[in-house]
């Protein structure tokens, strides 16, 4: 007779493994040499049968005990493998069995399962970005029949299912346990449709427009996801609806530009204006604003206008207007222009070539 392994060396952990570790190891050698996973291989089914005696006495705290002080002899007074107590087998047989069959061992029918999420695409303009709006989405997604109420069967027309009984899933005997999947016939219902719902055509859904209301909140950007719960696609078997994710795309504007909660917006003046002083209108979002002009501001100086930019979506007050001053420079001078320049130049000192314009670039070169 071969000698038995270690229970520790057969689940791969250390003596001293925590109740915990020792289920981790367990689940995963559990699902590595599952006979489901194996058909035919006799080694992973061998492995399946050690894994399992091992478990069973190291789960339980008394055998283990035995185990620790008398090896497999202390064991052995112990008794075969017990799955109805201790030990976390139920836990882990749960677990096992819902990933191979999507189910536990004895589950019934077809539980109730959550609809899928839509996803619908939102394209708004910049202003409607700053104040928000209410608006109007018109979905076309599948909605239980009306008619049969979802049950896709005329009048509740149905039978039991000849194939399972009713029960929605077919037992059968794998290597040392009964397991279980979900009835082909039925689906995992439990019930046959005898005369199928002429609305549906015993499709249980049908596709529907529906007009829903949602609100876009003031200051929303290109990206945000709005969340309108339960107005995605219906559940299965009686199970909640899905969401409804509405995606902003917020169209680009001509004079503005969004910088977080700011708005920034460039305004042209002269380099008279700029040398000089004086008052230029602003765009904003609320209308043309006037914006003094210190004498000597420099190309590219900004001015902040509060609180006429994009309210903070988590509450934390509204942005500014960030007005940036584009120094604009004359590209043709009538000669008087020119003269009054080359005079202007001759009194503050500046050497004056008005033939080859050096006058013109000297000033222009000012404000870059």
């Amino acid at each position: 007779m071969a000698t038995k392994r270690d229970y520790y060396e057969v689940l791969g952990t250390e003596r001293n493994a925590s109740e915990e570790e020792l289920k981790k190891a367990y689940r995963k050698l559990a699902l590595k040499f599952h006979p489901d996973r194996n058909p035919g291989d006799k080694q992973a089914e061998d492995n399946f049968k050690e894994i399992n005696e091992a478990y069973s006495v190291l789960a339980d705290p008394e055998k283990r005990k035995q185990y620790d002080l008398f090896g497999h002899a202390g064991a052995a007074s112990g008794g075969g493998f017990d799955f109805s107590q201790g030990g976390g087998f139920s836990d882990i047989f749960g677990d096992i069995f819902e990933e191979f069959f999507g189910g536990s061992p004895g589950q019934g029918r077809r539980r109730a399962q959550r609809g899928n999420d839509l996803r619908y695409n939102m394209t708004i303009s910049f202003e409607e970005a700053i104040f928000g709006k209410e608006a109007k989405i018109k979905l076309r997604r599948p909605e239980p029949c009306g008619a049969c109420k979802g049950t896709g069967a005329k009048d509740g027309n149905t039978k039991v299912c000849s194939t399972c009984g009713g029960a929605g899933q077919i037992r059968f005997q794998q290597g040392l346990f009964a397991v279980s999947r979900t009835c082909s016939a039925c689906r995992g219902e439990g019930r046959i449709i005898k005369e199928a719902c002429p609305d549906c055509r015993g499709e249980r859904y049908t596709t529907l427009d529906k007009t829903i209301s949602v609100k876009i909140p003031a200051g929303v950007e290109t990206g945000s996801r709005l969340r309108v719960t339960g107005e995605g696609e219906a559940g299965i078997n009686g199970g909640p609806s899905g969401d409804l994710y509405v995606v902003i795309t917020v169209q680009e504007h001509p004079q503005f530009v969004r910088e977080g909660d700011h708005i920034l917006c460039e305004v042209p003046i002269s380099f008279i204006k700029a040398i000089l002083g004086g008052k230029v209108e602003a765009p904003t979002i609320k209308g043309a604003t006037t914006v003094k002009i210190p004498p000597g501001t420099q190309d590219g100086k900004v001015f902040r206008l509060k609180g006429l930019g994009f309210p903070n979506l988590r509450g934390y007050g509204i942005g500014d207007e960030l007005v940036k001053i584009k120094v604009e420079i004359p590209t043709k001078l009538t000669p008087k222009q020119k003269e009054l320049l080359e005079e202007y130049a001759k009194v503050s000192g500046e050497t004056v070539e008005a033939e080859s314009g050096k006058l013109f670039e000297k000033v222009k070169n000012l404000f870059e």
